[in-house]
């Protein structure tokens, strides 16, 4: 919080702006992660949340729906809800990063199983890749997002 904010800018000895502003709040916004994992990941999806709570916790966080559930109930998170990734909420997601509403997607595919919305899912790391958006496909690279190295 600031109380006040003073601009000045001098050019030489002639010409000065000053600017004062009063009743100023400051405040950061918090950045946004998202949430997706396979059915055969979602247990690595809760074991990365729960090592990494006190992190994730610095983020607002958005999951498609099984993902987002897990993560609320097995790990305590706050985390907005969208639709399940076969309904279309890996397509939610894609337009939020398309959007510049998504700073980092954390995706733990599973690469030995079929999916039906499999054209969703190229889509979203499609447009991860289109508007250099940090994807992590699996825990490790997960890690390294969230470090001070990174986000």
């Amino acid at each position: 919080m600031c109380d006040t904010l003073q601009l000045k800018l001098q050019v030489g000895d002639t010409f000065a702006i000053q600017y004062n502003y009063s009743g100023i709040q400051m405040t950061e916004e918090r950045k946004t992660l998202a949430l997706i994992a396979h059915d055969g990941k979602k247990a690595d999806m809760v074991a990365f949340a729960l090592a990494h709570k006190d992190v994730l916790q610095r983020y607002e966080l958005v999951a498609t729906s099984t993902t987002g559930q897990l993560l609320e109930e097995k790990c305590g998170l706050t985390v907005t809800r969208l639709l399940s990734g076969p309904q279309g909420g890996d397509a939610q997601i894609a337009g939020q990063v398309a959007e510049g509403k998504i700073e980092a997607v954390f995706f733990f595919v599973d690469p030995l199983g079929k999916h039906p919305h499999d054209p969703d899912i190229q889509g979203l790391l499609r447009i991860c890749n289109a508007h250099n958006v940090p994807l992590a496909t699996n825990s490790a690279t997960a890690m390294y997002i969230i470090s001070t190295q990174a986000l």
